[in-house]
Protein backbone atom coordinates (compact mmCIF):
# COMPACT_ATOMS: atom_id res chain seq x y z
CA UNK A 1 0.00 0.00 0.00
CA UNK A 2 2.84 2.35 -0.82
CA UNK A 3 0.48 4.74 -2.59
CA UNK A 4 -0.98 5.44 0.86
CA UNK A 5 2.38 6.13 2.50
CA UNK A 6 2.19 8.83 5.15
CA UNK A 7 -1.46 8.25 5.98
CA UNK A 8 -2.51 6.93 9.36
CA UNK A 9 -5.45 4.95 10.66
CA UNK A 10 -7.64 6.76 13.15
CA UNK A 11 -9.82 5.33 15.89
CA UNK A 12 -13.56 5.47 15.21
CA UNK A 13 -14.00 7.36 18.49
CA UNK A 14 -12.07 10.27 17.00
CA UNK A 15 -13.87 10.29 13.65
CA UNK A 16 -16.04 13.21 12.57
CA UNK A 17 -18.65 11.19 10.73
CA UNK A 18 -20.66 14.30 9.90
CA UNK A 19 -17.96 15.29 7.41
CA UNK A 20 -18.51 12.10 5.39
CA UNK A 21 -20.99 11.28 2.64
CA UNK A 22 -20.64 7.49 2.74
CA UNK A 23 -19.35 4.93 5.22
CA UNK A 24 -18.51 1.26 4.64
CA UNK A 25 -18.56 -0.92 7.74
CA UNK A 26 -16.76 -4.27 7.83
CA UNK A 27 -16.95 -5.48 11.42
CA UNK A 28 -17.70 -8.72 13.27
CA UNK A 29 -21.39 -9.31 13.87
CA UNK A 30 -22.81 -7.31 16.74
CA UNK A 31 -20.38 -4.41 16.35
CA UNK A 32 -21.83 -2.44 13.43
CA UNK A 33 -25.04 -1.59 15.27
CA UNK A 34 -23.13 0.10 18.09
CA UNK A 35 -21.06 2.21 15.69
CA UNK A 36 -24.07 3.17 13.57
CA UNK A 37 -25.49 5.02 16.58
CA UNK A 38 -22.54 7.45 16.34
CA UNK A 39 -23.05 8.18 12.63
CA UNK A 40 -25.48 10.97 11.62
CA UNK A 41 -28.64 9.78 9.89
CA UNK A 42 -27.76 11.83 6.80
CA UNK A 43 -24.65 9.70 6.08
CA UNK A 44 -25.10 6.79 3.67
CA UNK A 45 -23.93 3.42 5.03
CA UNK A 46 -23.15 0.05 3.47
CA UNK A 47 -22.70 -2.53 6.21
CA UNK A 48 -20.73 -5.60 5.15
CA UNK A 49 -21.45 -7.25 8.50
CA UNK A 50 -24.51 -9.26 9.45
CA UNK A 51 -26.16 -6.87 11.92
CA UNK A 52 -28.94 -5.58 9.67
CA UNK A 53 -29.53 -8.48 7.26
CA UNK A 54 -32.27 -10.39 9.08
CA UNK A 55 -35.87 -9.23 9.40
CA UNK A 56 -36.75 -11.81 12.06
CA UNK A 57 -35.41 -11.17 15.57
CA UNK A 58 -35.90 -14.84 16.41
CA UNK A 59 -33.62 -15.89 13.56
CA UNK A 60 -30.98 -13.42 14.74
CA UNK A 61 -31.12 -14.91 18.22
CA UNK A 62 -30.91 -18.47 16.85
CA UNK A 63 -27.96 -17.98 14.50
CA UNK A 64 -26.03 -15.07 16.04
CA UNK A 65 -27.24 -14.26 19.54
CA UNK A 66 -27.03 -10.93 21.29
CA UNK A 67 -29.20 -7.85 20.86
CA UNK A 68 -31.20 -7.60 17.63
CA UNK A 69 -30.55 -4.30 15.82
CA UNK A 70 -33.29 -4.36 13.18
CA UNK A 71 -33.04 -4.70 9.41
CA UNK A 72 -32.04 -2.61 6.42
CA UNK A 73 -32.70 -3.09 2.71
CA UNK A 74 -30.84 -6.18 1.51
CA UNK A 75 -28.13 -5.32 -1.00
CA UNK A 76 -28.36 -8.00 -3.69
CA UNK A 77 -29.50 -5.96 -6.74
CA UNK A 78 -29.79 -8.86 -9.18
CA UNK A 79 -32.57 -10.65 -7.29
CA UNK A 80 -35.24 -8.41 -8.85
CA UNK A 81 -35.77 -5.00 -10.42
CA UNK A 82 -37.65 -4.09 -7.25
CA UNK A 83 -34.60 -4.90 -5.15
CA UNK A 84 -32.39 -2.66 -7.28
CA UNK A 85 -34.89 0.19 -7.02
CA UNK A 86 -35.13 -0.27 -3.25
CA UNK A 87 -31.36 0.06 -2.95
CA UNK A 88 -31.38 3.23 -5.05
CA UNK A 89 -33.95 4.81 -2.76
CA UNK A 90 -32.26 3.96 0.55
CA UNK A 91 -29.37 5.41 2.51
CA UNK A 92 -28.65 2.31 4.63
CA UNK A 93 -27.89 -1.05 2.98
CA UNK A 94 -27.14 -4.47 4.46
CA UNK A 95 -24.55 -6.13 2.23
CA UNK A 96 -25.28 -9.88 1.82
CA UNK A 97 -23.11 -12.68 3.11
CA UNK A 98 -20.74 -14.30 0.62
CA UNK A 99 -22.34 -17.75 0.67
CA UNK A 100 -25.78 -16.14 0.58
CA UNK A 101 -24.85 -14.27 -2.58
CA UNK A 102 -23.56 -17.29 -4.49
CA UNK A 103 -26.49 -19.51 -3.46
CA UNK A 104 -29.28 -16.96 -3.95
CA UNK A 105 -28.25 -15.88 -7.43
CA UNK A 106 -27.83 -19.54 -8.38
CA UNK A 107 -31.35 -20.65 -7.48
CA UNK A 108 -33.47 -17.46 -7.76
CA UNK A 109 -34.43 -17.76 -11.46
CA UNK A 110 -35.82 -21.28 -10.95
CA UNK A 111 -37.92 -20.76 -7.82
CA UNK A 112 -41.26 -21.14 -9.59
CA UNK A 113 -40.15 -24.39 -11.24
CA UNK A 114 -38.78 -26.35 -8.27
CA UNK A 115 -39.80 -27.75 -4.91
CA UNK A 116 -38.69 -24.83 -2.72
CA UNK A 117 -39.07 -26.89 0.45
CA UNK A 118 -36.14 -29.12 -0.52
CA UNK A 119 -33.16 -27.09 -1.77
CA UNK A 120 -29.81 -28.73 -1.04
CA UNK A 121 -26.55 -26.78 -1.12
CA UNK A 122 -22.91 -27.78 -0.77
CA UNK A 123 -20.50 -24.87 -1.12
CA UNK A 124 -16.75 -24.51 -0.69
CA UNK A 125 -15.03 -21.29 0.36
CA UNK A 126 -11.48 -20.07 0.63
CA UNK A 127 -10.02 -19.32 4.04
CA UNK A 128 -10.54 -15.55 3.81
CA UNK A 129 -14.23 -16.22 4.36
CA UNK A 130 -13.38 -16.71 8.05
CA UNK A 131 -11.99 -13.16 8.42
CA UNK A 132 -8.56 -11.92 9.47
CA UNK A 133 -8.30 -13.34 12.99
CA UNK A 134 -5.39 -15.72 13.44
CA UNK A 135 -6.64 -19.28 13.92
CA UNK A 136 -4.52 -22.43 13.97
CA UNK A 137 -6.96 -24.40 11.82
CA UNK A 138 -6.70 -21.75 9.07
CA UNK A 139 -2.93 -21.47 8.73
CA UNK A 140 -1.43 -22.73 5.49
CA UNK A 141 0.17 -25.86 6.89
CA UNK A 142 -3.19 -26.98 8.30
CA UNK A 143 -5.36 -26.11 5.30
CA UNK A 144 -3.25 -27.02 2.27
CA UNK A 145 -4.04 -30.43 0.80
CA UNK A 146 -7.20 -30.84 2.85
CA UNK A 147 -10.96 -30.32 2.60
CA UNK A 148 -13.26 -30.27 5.60
CA UNK A 149 -16.89 -29.44 6.29
CA UNK A 150 -17.72 -27.01 9.09
CA UNK A 151 -20.86 -25.66 10.77
CA UNK A 152 -22.20 -29.09 9.89
CA UNK A 153 -25.88 -29.96 10.17
CA UNK A 154 -27.63 -26.81 8.92
CA UNK A 155 -26.31 -24.33 11.46
CA UNK A 156 -24.47 -21.86 9.20
CA UNK A 157 -25.56 -18.28 9.86
CA UNK A 158 -26.17 -17.45 6.19
CA UNK A 159 -29.06 -19.94 6.01
CA UNK A 160 -31.78 -17.59 7.34
CA UNK A 161 -30.86 -14.69 5.06
CA UNK A 162 -30.94 -16.96 2.00
CA UNK A 163 -34.36 -18.27 2.97
CA UNK A 164 -35.58 -14.76 3.82
CA UNK A 165 -34.79 -13.28 0.40
CA UNK A 166 -35.94 -16.30 -1.61
CA UNK A 167 -39.20 -16.34 0.38
CA UNK A 168 -39.85 -12.78 -0.76
CA UNK A 169 -39.35 -13.69 -4.41
CA UNK A 170 -41.49 -16.81 -4.56
CA UNK A 171 -43.96 -15.90 -1.76
CA UNK A 172 -43.57 -19.38 -0.32
CA UNK A 173 -41.75 -21.14 2.52
CA UNK A 174 -38.26 -21.81 1.14
CA UNK A 175 -36.11 -24.35 2.99
CA UNK A 176 -32.36 -24.68 2.49
CA UNK A 177 -30.15 -27.55 3.63
CA UNK A 178 -26.68 -26.02 3.51
CA UNK A 179 -23.30 -27.65 4.11
CA UNK A 180 -20.22 -25.36 3.87
CA UNK A 181 -16.73 -26.67 3.11
CA UNK A 182 -13.38 -25.09 3.85
CA UNK A 183 -11.24 -25.26 0.71
CA UNK A 184 -7.41 -25.09 0.58
CA UNK A 185 -7.26 -21.72 -1.20
CA UNK A 186 -7.22 -18.11 -0.01
CA UNK A 187 -10.38 -16.87 -1.73
CA UNK A 188 -13.35 -17.85 -3.86
CA UNK A 189 -16.65 -19.72 -3.45
CA UNK A 190 -17.96 -22.58 -5.55
CA UNK A 191 -21.56 -23.44 -4.71
CA UNK A 192 -23.53 -26.45 -5.95
CA UNK A 193 -27.30 -26.12 -5.52
CA UNK A 194 -29.84 -28.84 -6.34
CA UNK A 195 -33.64 -28.98 -6.19
CA UNK A 196 -36.46 -31.22 -7.41
CA UNK A 197 -38.08 -29.96 -10.62
CA UNK A 198 -41.88 -29.85 -10.30
CA UNK A 199 -42.70 -28.40 -13.74
CA UNK A 200 -42.32 -29.63 -17.31
CA UNK A 201 -39.17 -27.55 -17.72
CA UNK A 202 -36.27 -29.03 -19.64
CA UNK A 203 -32.70 -27.79 -19.87
CA UNK A 204 -33.39 -25.59 -22.87
CA UNK A 205 -36.32 -23.81 -21.22
CA UNK A 206 -34.38 -23.48 -17.96
CA UNK A 207 -31.41 -21.89 -19.70
CA UNK A 208 -33.80 -19.46 -21.37
CA UNK A 209 -35.32 -18.66 -17.97
CA UNK A 210 -31.90 -17.93 -16.47
CA UNK A 211 -30.79 -15.83 -19.45
CA UNK A 212 -33.96 -13.76 -19.24
CA UNK A 213 -33.76 -13.36 -15.45
CA UNK A 214 -30.25 -11.93 -15.62
CA UNK A 215 -30.68 -10.03 -18.87
CA UNK A 216 -28.85 -6.74 -18.49
CA UNK A 217 -27.05 -7.77 -15.30
CA UNK A 218 -23.51 -6.47 -15.57
CA UNK A 219 -21.92 -8.99 -13.23
CA UNK A 220 -23.68 -12.32 -13.72
CA UNK A 221 -22.77 -14.63 -16.59
CA UNK A 222 -24.66 -17.77 -17.60
CA UNK A 223 -21.85 -19.73 -19.18
CA UNK A 224 -22.17 -21.57 -22.51
CA UNK A 225 -23.11 -25.23 -22.19
CA UNK A 226 -20.25 -27.56 -21.21
CA UNK A 227 -18.25 -24.69 -19.68
CA UNK A 228 -18.04 -24.81 -15.88
CA UNK A 229 -17.66 -21.96 -13.36
CA UNK A 230 -14.19 -21.62 -11.84
CA UNK A 231 -13.19 -19.61 -8.81
CA UNK A 232 -9.98 -18.59 -10.57
CA UNK A 233 -12.00 -17.04 -13.41
CA UNK A 234 -13.72 -14.55 -11.09
CA UNK A 235 -10.73 -13.79 -8.84
CA UNK A 236 -10.44 -10.09 -8.07
CA UNK A 237 -13.75 -9.25 -9.73
CA UNK A 238 -17.38 -8.54 -8.94
CA UNK A 239 -18.44 -11.19 -11.42
CA UNK A 240 -20.46 -14.36 -10.83
CA UNK A 241 -20.46 -17.35 -13.17
CA UNK A 242 -23.39 -19.76 -13.37
CA UNK A 243 -23.91 -23.11 -15.09
CA UNK A 244 -27.01 -25.29 -14.90
CA UNK A 245 -27.86 -28.89 -15.74
CA UNK A 246 -30.77 -31.30 -15.31
CA UNK A 247 -30.07 -34.62 -13.63
CA UNK A 248 -32.78 -36.62 -15.41
CA UNK A 249 -32.11 -39.69 -13.26
CA UNK A 250 -33.67 -37.96 -10.24
CA UNK A 251 -35.35 -35.03 -12.02
CA UNK A 252 -33.32 -32.43 -10.17
CA UNK A 253 -31.98 -29.10 -11.30
CA UNK A 254 -28.25 -28.74 -10.60
CA UNK A 255 -26.64 -25.29 -10.45
CA UNK A 256 -22.97 -24.41 -10.13
CA UNK A 257 -22.00 -20.85 -9.13
CA UNK A 258 -18.58 -19.24 -8.66
CA UNK A 259 -17.80 -15.89 -7.06
CA UNK A 260 -14.88 -14.22 -5.34
CA UNK A 261 -15.95 -14.15 -1.69
CA UNK A 262 -14.04 -10.87 -1.25
CA UNK A 263 -15.48 -9.40 -4.48
CA UNK A 264 -19.11 -10.12 -5.32
CA UNK A 265 -19.27 -11.74 -1.89
CA UNK A 266 -18.12 -8.63 -0.01
CA UNK A 267 -16.25 -5.48 -1.12
CA UNK A 268 -17.22 -5.54 -4.81
CA UNK A 269 -20.88 -5.86 -3.97
CA UNK A 270 -20.48 -3.13 -1.35
CA UNK A 271 -19.22 -0.75 -4.03
CA UNK A 272 -22.01 -1.85 -6.37
CA UNK A 273 -24.58 -0.99 -3.70
CA UNK A 274 -22.90 2.33 -2.94
CA UNK A 275 -22.97 3.22 -6.64
CA UNK A 276 -26.70 2.56 -6.77
CA UNK A 277 -27.38 4.58 -3.61
CA UNK A 278 -25.31 7.52 -4.83
CA UNK A 279 -26.73 7.61 -8.35
CA UNK A 280 -23.54 6.49 -10.09
CA UNK A 281 -23.29 3.86 -12.84
CA UNK A 282 -23.68 0.47 -11.16
CA UNK A 283 -20.34 -0.79 -12.44
CA UNK A 284 -18.28 2.31 -11.62
CA UNK A 285 -14.87 1.22 -10.35
CA UNK A 286 -15.69 -2.48 -10.70
CA UNK A 287 -14.31 -5.18 -12.96
CA UNK A 288 -16.37 -8.02 -14.38
CA UNK A 289 -13.46 -10.14 -15.75
CA UNK A 290 -11.23 -11.92 -13.25
CA UNK A 291 -7.53 -11.10 -12.97
CA UNK A 292 -6.14 -14.58 -13.65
Amino acid sequence: LQSYAGRSFVATDSMDFSSLDLVFLALPHGESAALVKKIPASVKIVDLGADFRLEDAGQWEKYYGGKYAGSWVYGLPELSSGQRDAIKNESKIANPGCYATSISIGIAPALNLIDVSDIVVVAASGTTGAGRSAKINLIGSEVMGSLTSYKFGGVHQHTPEIEQMLNQIVKSDVKISFTPILAPMPRGILATVTAKIISNANLESLRSKYAQFYLGSKFITLLPENQMPMTSAVLGSNNAQIQIAVDTHVNRLVISTAIDNLGKGAAGQGIQNANLMCGYPEDLGLSAPGVR
